[in-house]
């Protein structure tokens, strides 16, 4: 690891489904030019919202596969039937131009994101005001995802799966309303840059 990596943030954002981390990371990546997003690969299809490159890189299994079989992830899940991973490049590429990495993964991908020869990791997980809020949201976001009513239980089924593991992250941070949390966050992420540099 080169040192300018040394002093570079790996910045890791998870929730449950709806409680708006989507939403908190193209915040910051708007008003904090020094961070850069780590855009993963997926296997799912693209929403009609969603651009390619953009939100997702789209592959399919078998190229999915391929790269699990080549060690190109640096972590990779199975979430609700399809394949997320972020590459080890898209960390060493963010680091080589200045730039600190932001993740927006689940905690699976947090996990082997923790146990990687990475040090400088800051991990934040969002939760909503409440579990119904969650299922509101989910219901509005149907309407451009396309998610059934079906792909709506499933992932109000994993809610309470992912709430388990909050305990596992450094911060837990409530998103009542986008403006607080995204200051929280950038004052965490402040805090953290400061320790690097001291």
């Amino acid at each position: 690891m080169k040192a300018i990596h040394s002093k570079k943030l790996i910045i890791v954002i998870s929730s449950p489904s709806g409680a708006g981390k989507t939403t908190v990371c193209r915040k910051l990546i708007e008003r904090d030019k020094s961070i850069g997003l780590s855009i993963s690969d997926t296997t799912r299809k693209a929403r009609d919202n969603e651009k390619n490159g953009v939100d997702y890189n789209f592959i399919n299994q078998r190229e999915f596969k391929e790269r699990i079989k080549n060690k190109s992830y640096i972590e990779y899940a199975n979430v609700f039937g399809n394949f997320y991973g972020s590459q080890l490049n898209n960390i060493i590429n963010h680091f080589d131009n200045g730039k600190d990495i932001l993740f927006d993964i689940d905690w699976q991908g947090a996990s082997q994101l923790k146990k990687s020869d990475f040090s400088n990791i800051v991990s934040i997980f969002i939760i909503p005001p409440s579990k119904k809020i969650i299922y509101e949201r989910l219901k509005l976001r149907s309407k451009t995802s396309g998610d059934n009513e079906n792909a709506i239980d499933n992932r109000m089924k994993k809610y309470d799966t992912e709430m388990r593991h909050k305990d596992h992250y450094d911060y837990v941070i409530l998103n009542k309303d986008l403006e607080t949390c995204v200051r929280e966050i950038e004052t965490i992420i402040r805090n953290h840059r400061l320790n690097l540099t001291n």
